[in-house]
C-alpha cells in the first residue's frame, strides 16, 4: 500500500527538461580524475592504494561471490570502481575540493566491502572492516570517521541517510549503477525481477549541473525486457534516498528514462 501510494504520487512523466549549457557527464563506468597521482599523493594516501591493499582486494572478490551465491547481481570490483568514480566525478563537478572528491572515491569503492560477512547489516560491518583497513594505510583520522558515515549510510534498507557530502555523493552513485552488466543469470528466461530490470538498462549517465543545483540519472531502459514500472516497483526508495542525497548537497534530483522525466 505505501508503495502505490508513493507512485501515485510522483509527477506525470514529462519531455526531459534537465538539459543545461554547464552540464557535465559521466557515462556508466566512465572514469573522473581528480589530480594526477603525485600530486594526490602529497595530499595523503589515495584510492589507488586502496585498490593495491590485499586485504580489499580479497574482501570485495570474497563479498562479490557470497552475494552471487545468494542470487544478488554483481557487487564486486566493477561495482565498486564504478561507485568511486560517480562519487568523484559528483563531487569534482559541483567543485569540492580535490582531497574530498578523493576520499569521496575511497569511500565509493568500499562501501560494499562489509558483504564478505553477511549481507544484512552490511554498511555497518563494511564502516568496521574499512577502519581497520584505512588506519594501517595511514589515513588521517577526520577522513576515515567520513568514510565510515558514508559506509555505514548508504543503504535505503538498513536505515541510511546522507550525513556528509562524501556520504550523499556515495548514495547518488551506488544507486545510479544500474545495467545489464551487472546481471549474472545467463539465462534470461530465469530471470527474478531484479534481473530483469537490470538487464533492461542499456545505457546509465550521471548528470550534474553546477548552475542549476541539479544532478539527473538519465537511463535507456529497453522496455521490451522490463516495463517502466517494474524500476519503481523495485527501485523507488533508493530513487527516495538519492534525492535526500541531493537535497543534502543543496541540489534537486530528476530521473529520466528514455528521454523522459519521470522525477
Amino acid at each position: 500500500m505505501r508503495l502505490e501510494f508513493s507512485l501515485m504520487a510522483q509527477p506525470a512523466p514529462r519531455p526531459d527538461d534537465t538539459r543545461t549549457p554547464d552540464e557535465q557527464k559521466k557515462v556508466h563506468r566512465a572514469e573522473t580524475k581528480t589530480r594526477t597521482p603525485v600530486e594526490a599523493k602529497r595530499e595523503g594516501p589515495t584510492l589507488d592504494a586502496v585498490k593495491a591493499d590485499a586485504q580489499v582486494r580479497t574482501y570485495i572478490r570474497s563479498a562479490n561471490a557470497q552475494t552471487g551465491a545468494i542470487g544478488y547481481t554483481e557487487h564486486g570490483e566493477r561495482h565498486a570502481n564504478t561507485s568511486a568514480d560517480g562519487a568523484r566525478f559528483i563531487l569534482k563537478s559541483l567543485g569540492h575540493e580535490a582531497r574530498r572528491c578523493e576520499v569521496a572515491a575511497i569511500a565509493g569503492y568500499l562501501h560494499d566491502i562489509g558483504n564478505v560477512v553477511t549481507r544484512q547489516n552490511h554498511g555497518q560491518t563494511g564502516a568496521l572492516l574499512a577502519r581497520h583497513i584505512l588506519t594501517d594505510l595511514g589515513f588521517d583520522l577526520e577522513e576515515i570517521a567520513t568514510i565510515m558515515g558514508a559506509i555505514a549510510n548508504h543503504e535505503e534498507q538498513e536505515g541510511g541517510m546522507p550525513v556528509s557530502a562524501v556520504s550523499a555523493a556515495v548514495i547518488i552513485a551506488d544507486k545510479s549503477d544500474v545495467h545489464r552488466s551487472r546481471v549474472r543469470n545467463p539465462k534470461t528466461t530465469a530471470f527474478d525481477i531484479h534481473d530483469r530490470v537490470n538487464y533492461a538498462v542499456t545505457a546509465s549517465e550521471i548528470k550534474v549541473s553546477r548552475k542549476e543545483k541539479l544532478i539527473t540519472l538519465d537511463l535507456t531502459v529497453d522496455t521490451e525486457t522490463s516495463p517502466i514500472m517494474e524500476y519503481f516497483e523495485i527501485f523507488l526508495p533508493r530513487m527516495m534516498l538519492s534525492r535526500r542525497a541531493a537535497e543534502f548537497l543543496r541540489c534537486s534530483f530528476a530521473l529520466v528514462v528514455n528521454n523522459t522525466r519521470l522525477l
